[in-house]
This record gives structure tokens, C-alpha cells and sequence, in this order.
């Protein structure tokens, strides 16, 4: 059993209150908002990783190999290989996240 306080304004409390309302029940309830944090993930991910194929067909390297280098220091610190590198992280993060939660 978990006794969940959160700390929201009270205007996210009341909608909150209404969408538990809909629900059948506090499971049903708990089950959809982990379902859509699983799919909110999902969608992050799928966008990363289109981003991701961009920077690999403009330099022409997967991006695991680029990240090895780029975090090595073996690359320069151009806007292209920060914006990269921190993509990468980010999916690195999502995976991780979504990976916890399935």
C-alpha cells in the first residue's frame, strides 16, 4: 500500500482528484500514469534516436563510436559534437529510466 501526499498547487490538486475520480480504481489509476511515462519515454526516445541518425549520416559514424572519442577528448568541442554528445546522454537516460519502469 502506498500513502501518497504531493505537493501541488491547488488547482493540479482538484484535476488530479478528477482524473482519480475516472478511474475504476486507485490501481487502474497508478497502472495508467506509469503507462504514460512509459509511452512519454518511449516517444523521447524514438525522437532522440532520429536525432541521433542525423548527426551520424552528416559525420558519417555511429554515435557509440563518436561518444567513445568525444568523451576520450578526441574531438573538438564544435556546437555539432556538444549538441550530439548530449543527446546521447539524454537517450542514455531515457533508456535507463524506461528500462526501471517496465
Amino acid at each position: 500500500m502506498l500513502d501518497l501526499h504531493l505537493d501541488v498547487q491547488p488547482k493540479t490538486a482538484q484535476r488530479v482528484k478528477r482524473v482519480l475520480d475516472l478511474a475504476p480504481d486507485a490501481e487502474t489509476f497508478a497502472q495508467n500514469i506509469v503507462a504514460a511515462q512509459i509511452a512519454e519515454l518511449k516517444r523521447g526516445i524514438l525522437n532522440l534516436q532520429l536525432d541521433l541518425k542525423r548527426f551520424e549520416e552528416k559525420y558519417n559514424r555511429s554515435t557509440v563510436d563518436f561518444y567513445r572519442e568525444f568523451s576520450q577528448g578526441h574531438m573538438d568541442d564544435r556546437e555539432d559534437f556538444i549538441v550530439w554528445a548530449a543527446l546521447y546522454e539524454m537517450l542514455e537516460k531515457n533508456e535507463r529510466c524506461l528500462r526501471e519502469l517496465e
